[in-house]
């Protein structure tokens, strides 16, 4: 059986900035390369990825990218939005 992964102490997180701290779990929440085909129309994790990156911009004081952010993260949520097709396969579409 595992065992439960120890949070940090506070005393260690206090090392790090508020915008590091919410640039780590920006980091956390985005999809890889390696997942992004797998995860692309996965609504939680797209709008986690977004939630995670509005912090980001919020933090730098730049609310109107944090909003775009925020009402990406509520599309997926919502359903109101949906991921494109990839583009590298209607490349090889277009090139045969």
């Amino acid at each position: 059986m595992s065992q439960p992964t120890q949070l940090p102490k506070t005393s260690q997180l206090n090392e790090f900035s508020t915008l590091e701290l919410a640039q780590a779990l920006m980091e956390r929440l985005s999809i890889s390369p390696n997942d992004w085909h797998r995860l692309k129309s996965n609504r939680n994790s797209r709008a986690r990825e977004q939630a995670a990156a509005a912090i980001v911009f919020l933090l730098k004081d730049q609310p109107q990218e944090a909003l775009a952010r925020l009402e990406q993260a509520t599309g997926w949520l919502d359903r109101s939005i949906s991921a494109p097709p990839c583009p590298s396969h209607g490349e090889k579409k277009s090139a045969e």
